[in-house]
């Protein structure tokens, strides 16, 4: 399987990560709320059509990613987003 395309959709106050594969029309989404430089992870959401391919994780892994370039801190609200922070301790530098 390719990697999903991940794209963040950034409308300043809130925006989402999306994840699109290339066999269907489906859309992944992790949600989030902005406030200064504090990113509330809101939703992670993953239509059962593309479930299973690890897709809310490869939209979790951006949103780190781009936390750690932006300087972002992050309130893991989704239960997905808390459980990989526990998951993945060396993320521990990014929790609000």
């Amino acid at each position: 399987m390719d990697d999903p395309a991940i794209t963040l959709i950034d409308h300043g106050a809130e925006g989402e990560y999306q994840a699109r594969v290339a066999d269907s029309a489906a859309v992944g989404r992790l949600t989030w709320v902005r406030r200064d430089n504090v990113l509330t992870a809101e939703h992670a959401l993953v239509p059962t059509e593309i479930g299973g391919r690890g897709i809310a994780g490869k939209l979790v892994e951006a949103l780190i990613a781009d936390a750690r370039e932006q300087g972002w801190k992050i309130v893991p609200e989704c239960t997905y987003v808390a459980a990989a922070f526990r998951r993945n301790p060396e993320w521990a530098d990014l929790l609000a």
